[in-house]
């Protein structure tokens, strides 16, 4: 009887232990691949989120100044226009 108990002492042992080499191995694994991501994504010319950000508020308000400037535009068409026909007629 204690025999089996050794058996199963020892295979616990052993299964124990093989899950501490399986765990070892997946935080290996892990680091290589996120080191191999970092040294991926250094490569390439990514933005930040922050650097995003900045540029599309810059377009925004590229757009919001066109909009004001085509405003202007059609006005001051719109006056020279107007003073074309009066002036003319």
């Amino acid at each position: 009887m204690q025999s089996r108990n050794k058996f199963f002492d020892d295979m616990s042992q052993l299964m124990t232990n093989a899950m501490g080499v399986a765990q070892g191995a997946k935080a290996e694994a892990e680091t290589a691949m996120k080191g191999f991501i970092d040294r991926w994504m250094a490569d390439r010319d990514f933005v930040t989120r922050e650097e995003f950000d900045a540029v599309r508020a810059m377009a925004q308000k590229a757009r919001e100044e066109n909009a004001t400037l085509q405003a202007r535009i059609e006005a001051l068409e719109a006056a020279a226009g107007g003073k074309k026909k009066g002036g003319s007629a």
